[in-house]
């Protein structure tokens, strides 16, 4: 099995906040299962807190019901 490739942060994120369900889920894919929940939780904070535009809430969001929806049961 080859490795993932490795992804800069600021590739990542434009990945992440795509709004894209593929973009999305293959950035998830590529990360390490240690740092899902740091995302997760990063996600659920621009979704949810103050100080982010409604776009990016929105991206979130998206994002989060991508990574939600992709986790084994």
């Amino acid at each position: 099995m080859t490795p993932p490739a490795v992804i800069e942060p600021d590739e990542f994120w434009a990945e992440i906040l795509s709004g894209e369900q593929a973009r999305v889920r293959k950035a998830v894919e590529q990360l390490p299962p240690a740092e899902l929940a740091g995302v997760r939780a990063h996600l659920q904070v621009m979704a949810e807190g103050a100080g982010w535009s409604l776009g990016q809430q929105r991206r979130a969001r998206a994002a989060l019901e991508v990574m939600l929806g992709s986790q084994p049961d």
